[in-house]
């Protein structure tokens, strides 16, 4: 099966003496580490009392890279023979911004909803396997989503207090692909699950994110009513599912 190479790969030959001097000297560099974050003394804690409130509100915005998991199979164009196979061969990065309403359930656990906009795009590689021709086509996207996450902090520690998140996101795609090769559905729904840290500043909280949201939902649109000329209906016809995929990095503002 022939699969598009989305990134490159590397590969070293060290000897195993190198490899193990390089071993000893994360293993020392990692007990360094430790040791100091052992022997932080404690520090002034920035707005103590934030996480008491049962609101919190804020914005966000960041980066997303999108793909999608497409399912060949081996469909072959009665017409002309051809055999085509089709997948994400790239990513593209894209951008998304949003608001934060966070409500505290308890000391470690809060909901949080984070309606957002993602303005991004797919590059979907189409290959023939037996000319060996390529096409590509790149499928815009503007999703709505509307998150809610559940959230699960650790005790803080100064100015820092590391989290999990994890829920669903219904999802509208607002772009259109009508008359193309390949069309998308516009509703999705995504499974979530991210890290992040909410970092205390005199000010205001900072908070990195990163977050892999999977969906559910079968997005290709099979029934092609408005497809112009049928002989683009052979790469719909060569897949028989595909689910969209998304990681985001993201910076919030309290």
């Amino acid at each position: 099966m022939i699969r598009a190479i989305k990134r490159p790969c590397f590969s070293f030959h060290l000897s195993d003496n190198v490899r193990m001097k390089r071993f000893i000297l994360l293993l020392i560099c990692l007990i360094a580490t430790l040791g100091m974050v052992r022997a932080q003394e404690r520090k002034v804690q920035h707005r103590p009392f934030l996480d008491n409130r049962q609101l919190h509100w804020g914005f966000m915005f960041g980066l997303q890279m999108q793909d999608m998991e497409m399912k060949n199979n081996g469909h072959v164009d009665p017409e002309t023979g051809e055999r085509w196979y089709t997948d994400v061969d790239c990513y593209s990065p894209g951008f998304t911004v949003g608001i934060l309403g966070e409500l505290r359930l308890s000391k470690h656990f809060a909901l949080r909803t984070t309606p957002s906009m993602y303005f991004g795009q797919k590059r979907i590689w189409m290959h023939e396997q037996t000319s060996g021709r390529d096409t590509t086509q790149v499928l815009k996207s503007a999703y709505i989503a509307l998150p809610i996450n559940v959230k699960f902090a650790a005790p803080r520690y100064n100015n820092f207090r590391p989290y999990f998140v994890a829920g669903v996101a219904p999802a509208i795609d607002l772009t259109s692909h009508k008359h193309r090769a390949i069309s998308t559905r516009p509703f999705d729904c995504f499974v979530e699950v991210g890290m992040g840290c909410d970092m205390y500043l005199p000010f205001f909280k900072l908070i990195p994110e990163l977050k892999f949201s999977f969906g559910l939902l079968d997005i290709i649109r099979h029934k092609r009513r408005d497809l112009i000329d049928g002989s683009l209906m052979k790469y719909t016809q060569s897949v028989d599912n595909a689910h969209a995929k998304m990681v985001t990095l993201t910076l919030y503002f309290e």
